[in-house]
């Protein structure tokens, strides 16, 4: 064997371990600019974010804010796996782009008279994805008030439910 050879037998690695990092890598990258995005608003509107715990949570669930006319104005990028949807197909419009035949109006009304009451609330709901399928979205919604005490933005933790 050459030199060259010895070298290439030695140094060689899987591609698929650099797709591996590439991918953790992208996500650690979002997750970052979701954080910094949410920050962005926290510090905006005045807010006490310190209880929500945004940067945990978004490892985990997808977070979606919307103002007080419930239209959304951040998600983040886990909401394109969760739904299909990018978070520019969905801003400025309201949750009601997920709903479908087959989403419970009851639930829907005991969403819409926890928003009123401005008090948080947990909910599974039948959500569609941007391709028509149905999925059971467990969402944990948040009413969040600025610094002086006025109500400011919702703000939802949301995860796709696995059925049995």
């Amino acid at each position: 064997m050459t030199n060259a050879e010895e070298n290439n037998n030695r140094n060689s690695v899987p591609i698929l371990s650099w797709d591996f990092h590439y991918e953790r890598v992208n996500e650690l990258k979002s997750a970052f600019s979701d954080l910094k995005k949410v920050k962005q608003i926290s510090t905006e509107f005045h807010w006490d974010d310190k209880s929500l715990d945004v940067q945990e949570r978004l490892k985990e669930e997808v977070v979606v804010i919307t103002d007080l006319e419930l239209k959304i104005v951040f998600a983040s990028t886990g909401i394109k796996k969760m739904t299909g949807y990018t978070e520019n197909e969905i801003l400025g419009k309201t949750p009601k782009i997920f709903q479908g035949p087959d989403t419970s109006e009851t639930t829907l009304n005991e969403i819409r008279e926890a928003i009123q009451l401005q008090v948080p609330f947990e909910k599974t709901v039948k959500n569609y994805k941007k391709n028509g399928k149905v999925y059971d979205c467990k969402i944990c919604g948040v009413p969040v008030f600025n610094l002086k005490g006025q109500l400011s933005h919702f703000i939802a933790f949301e995860k796709e439910e696995k059925s049995a």
